[in-house]
């Protein structure tokens, strides 16, 4: 059972899936511990109301962002922890903890990467005009919003979309995009090779999404 440890920020609607996805009978994945860097996150309820450990270790009482990463560092080694999710986690990690985390740590965006890295990233995709956005899961590497890509899921931009309404319609993909990567993970169906993810599983053929939808 591969153990996971989840870090956020905010309100943890990432998590929730994750939490819901680990209940399922059969699903290769447990939640060992969840960290947050703000004691105010409603993520740690979430987690509290799932009988999970929760630490909050607050990022303002360090420093350095060294030191407090080796904190966070050592609380999920000392869970047993074999995969870190970040799930809204709002602190841009450094290369120490990246390499330390290398190839065992997830991150979720809320684009179809490479496109719209960053922040306002719903604000870029309406700017750029396109007619279908969606979301990523990967490995963490040193450079935001880039490593080995391990699934996506598209929606469509619709008519008058605004970025609240584009993002509940990319965050609705997230919450199944996010355990189906921790489930190829955790049955060993997904594997690094140079840096680019292989999934070992059948490929089936889907309808074509098509923005806007042909009449």
């Amino acid at each position: 059972m591969l153990k996971l440890g989840v870090l956020i920020s905010g309100r943890g609607s990432n998590l929730q899936s994750l939490i819901d996805a680990c209940a399922s009978p059969g699903f290769p994945a447990e939640i060992a511990l969840v960290i947050s860097n703000r004691p105010d996150a409603a993520g740690l309820a979430r987690a509290e109301k799932a009988g999970i450990r929760a630490l909050t270790i607050d990022h303002k009482r360090y420093t350095t962002r060294e030191a407090f990463e080796r904190d966070m560092d050592a609380a999920l080694r000392e869970a047993g922890v074999g995969l870190v999710c970040s799930a809204g986690f709002m602190r841009v990690l450094t290369p120490w903890f990246v390499e330390a985390w290398w190839d065992r740590q997830l991150n979720i965006h809320p684009s179809l990467l490479p496109a719209f890295r960053g922040l306002h990233v719903h604000e870029q995709a309406l700017a750029a005009g396109v007619r279908v956005s969606g979301c990523t899961v990967h490995f963490v590497r040193p450079e935001m919003d880039s490593g080995p890509i391990i699934a996506q899921a598209a929606v469509p931009v619709l008519t008058g979309d605004t970025p609240d309404t584009l993002a509940a319609r990319v965050l609705e993909a997230e919450h199944k995009l996010y355990p189906l990567a921790v489930r190829l993970i955790g049955e060993g169906k997904a594997k690094i090779v140079g840096e680019q993810v292989v999934i070992d599983a059948p490929s089936r053929e889907r309808d074509v999404l098509f923005a806007p939808h042909p009449t």
